[in-house]
Formats: C-alpha cells, sequence, structure tokens
C-alpha cells in the first residue's frame, strides 16, 4: 500500500478473522463472513458481515474527527467496503446497531455487493439514507476474466449501487483481466482517490 504514492494517507490493513469457509468444505481459514458461493441465489452471511463490519468501523473509530476516512478492499475485502458502505447509508448495521463511521469514500476491487437485491428498497425507505448514499463515493474495479467473482457480479453491483440512490459510484471494467490487480487498475484508484479526498494539493 505504501507504493501508491499518496500523499498524507494513514494505512490500516487489518487480517480477517479464521473461520470455517462453507465453499471450502469447512476448512478453516482467514475470511470476513462465510460464503457458500457466489450466485444470485446464495445467501448472505448477514452475521459474519455485521461481525467484520463492526470490528473494521472499531479500528477506524479512534481517528480524529477531521480525518476523512475511507474503507476499500480486494474480492471478499471489497464485499465487506462495498457491504459497510451500505451499513454507513442507512446509518446501521443488519443488527440494527447503530454504524459510528462517517465514511468519505470506498473502494472495491473484484468483489461483489452481499445483499444487492434488497439494498434498494431499504435505502428508499429513509430520507436520510437516501442523502447519505448519494454523497458517498465509491469505485467498483473488475476483470472481464476474473474466473473467481465473475464479472458480471461486479457490473451487477455497481448497477444495484446505482438504482439505490449511490450516485458518485463508478464501475471501471478491465478488459483480460483475471482475480488480481494491475498497475493501470491502481493508477487509477490512486487518482480517484485523489481527487475524492481533496489530496492534490498535498502532493
Amino acid at each position: 500500500m505504501e507504493s501508491l504514492h499518496l500523499p498524507n494517507i494513514k494505512w490500516i490493513c487489518p487480517t480477517a478473522p479464521t473461520r470455517p469457509v462453507s465453499s471450502l468444505g469447512g476448512y478453516t481459514c482467514t475470511a470476513w463472513f462465510d460464503i457458500g458461493e457466489i450466485s444470485e441465489d446464495s445467501h448472505d452471511d448477514l452475521e459474519g458481515l455485521d461481525a467484520s463490519a463492526s470490528h473494521i468501523a472499531n479500528l477506524l473509530s479512534s481517528e480524529p474527527a477531521d480525518v476523512k476516512v475511507g474503507i476499500g478492499g480486494f474480492s471478499m475485502g471489497a464485499a465487506i467496503s462495498l457491504y459497510s458502505a451500505t451499513c454507513y447509508a442507512l446509518g446501521r448495521y443488519g443488527t440494527g446497531h447503530t454504524y459510528p463511521i462517517n465514511l468519505r469514500a470506498v473502494v472495491g476491487l473484484s468483489g461483489w455487493l452481499p445483499g444487492w437485491k434488497s439494498i434498494r428498497n431499504k435505502i428508499e425507505c429513509s430520507y436520510e439514507a437516501a442523502r447519505r448514499a448519494a454523497s458517498l463515493p465509491i469505485i467498483l474495479t473488475h476483470g472481464t476474466a476474473d474466473d473467481l467473482v465473475p464479472y458480471r457480479f461486479g457490473e451487477k453491483s455497481a448497477q444495484s449501487l446505482g438504482m439505490a440512490g449511490f450516485r458518485q459510484a463508478v464501475f471501471k471494467p478491465y478488459e483480460g483481466l483475471g482475480h488480481y490487480t494491475v498497475p493501470k487498475e491502481l493508477n487509477e484508484v490512486v487518482q480517484w482517490l485523489t481527487t475524492r479526498l481533496g489530496l492534490e494539493g498535498s502532493r
């Protein structure tokens, strides 16, 4: 992360907890939440999502009030980042407990949005949720040749965010890219963060 050449940025890079993962036959490994398969009919591990979103929020809660806080990740990390974005907009976790962080930017690389089917209805039910959703910059990137998290799920996630009122969500496809990152992708994320967080004058 230090090689991204972003000024005045403090990186906090937590490791996911160890848990059994259904898609791996119950094998125990680091994972932000349990997942069986990535499909339109799969069930989200809401308990695991809330626990991880809360853990990450707690890591950020000690930052000074004037610090612009963002969340980002790759694959499952992207999924928990996008889920955190919806928690921020709704003002609460799925459990109903208050979401405490004022997010200013969200980055999701080669991931997907858990709960994408219901987010629009949830946001539309609250003026404050709609306002927060409209104000939150989000960037999603995805390779068209991703064989682990298929491209269509990244594209569908971006569409779902847009339809739910996340007006500043942008989606960037990368032709032929698999489930990994490339310098061009990271450079574009750096430029996006520089613009969205107002870092131009800090170089």
